[in-house]
């Protein structure tokens, strides 16, 4: 899923330069998260670093917005030209 943040939001600059995807910028009145680029950090680290640091905990999931882990990382595979590799067992 993306994240959304809130009205609730008091504009504290500090997670638009946290997302490593550029998917925050300032809105009308707050800032907003684009949910084509929002991979909750999945791919980048293993927490949503703008949830970790806002300091008013007004970014939840968006629920227009319901993606699985594995859509998380295709999304993230598709924004960054990154391509996952699967642990390959040996062959005996």
């Amino acid at each position: 899923m993306a994240l959304m943040i809130t009205d609730e939001c008091i504009n504290c600059d500090v997670c638009e330069p946290e997302c490593p995807n550029d998917a925050i910028s300032m809105g009308e009145s707050f800032y907003q998260i684009d949910p084509h680029r929002c991979t909750e950090c999945v791919g980048h680290f293993d927490e949503p670093q703008c949830v970790q640091i806002c300091p008013v905990a007004c970014i939840p999931v968006n629920p227009a917005h319901v993606e699985t882990r594995p859509m998380l990382m295709a999304k993230y595979e598709r924004l960054t030209g990154a391509v996952s590799v699967e642990p390959v067992e040996p062959q005996r």
